[in-house]
């Protein structure tokens, strides 16, 4: 067992190194036209967007646009036939970017944000973690909690507004 253990704990030293991300090349960015750009990119799918208030961020815009992806992905593949919803607001200094499905909700597991765990067959387990790694690294927060409207889940982006007119 400790030889197992030892042997995981080299892996993932190794898988760490690979996976360090570049330095956000950070900027102003506009919510509304992130979140269009990725809506673009899933078009003739059962996704669609919400519009919210105008925000701007500072942050690297193909980093959080990758973070995106993923999580709308993630909520397509939870959520095989109904609509999955991009929205956001300006909310306390920070802009909070949603993502929601109808699907069957979360799982009872603390493990979401652990490397390696899924709940998807053929799933790596590592995209919620490097998307929560860069939107951390952006001085902002991912998180996922249960719909309290609909089943389904919310993935919740937050980060900081990025100009003293948004604050």
């Amino acid at each position: 067992m400790e030889q197992r253990s030892e042997a995981l704990q080299r892996f993932l030293g190794g898988y760490a190194r690979l996976a360090r991300l570049p330095p956000p090349q950070v900027r102003p960015l506009d919510i509304a036209q992130l979140c269009s750009r990725v809506h673009g990119l899933f078009a003739g799918t059962r996704f669609r967007i919400e519009p919210g208030e105008s925000a701007r961020v500072r942050a690297d815009g193909d980093q959080i646009e990758q973070v995106l992806i993923n999580l709308v992905r993630n909520a397509l593949e939870a959520d095989a036939q109904g609509v999955v919803v991009l929205r956001w607001r300006r909310e306390a200094g920070h802009a909070r970017i949603e993502i929601l499905d109808n699907g069957h909700g979360l799982p009872s597991s603390d493990s979401l944000f652990v490397p390696f765990f899924t709940t998807k067959p053929g799933g790596s387990g590592i995209g919620l973690v490097l998307s929560r790694q860069i939107v951390e690294a952006q001085g902002g927060s991912l998180s996922l909690r249960p719909r309290d409207d609909a089943p389904g889940a919310v993935a919740d982006v937050v980060l900081p507004l990025g100009d003293a007119m948004d604050a």
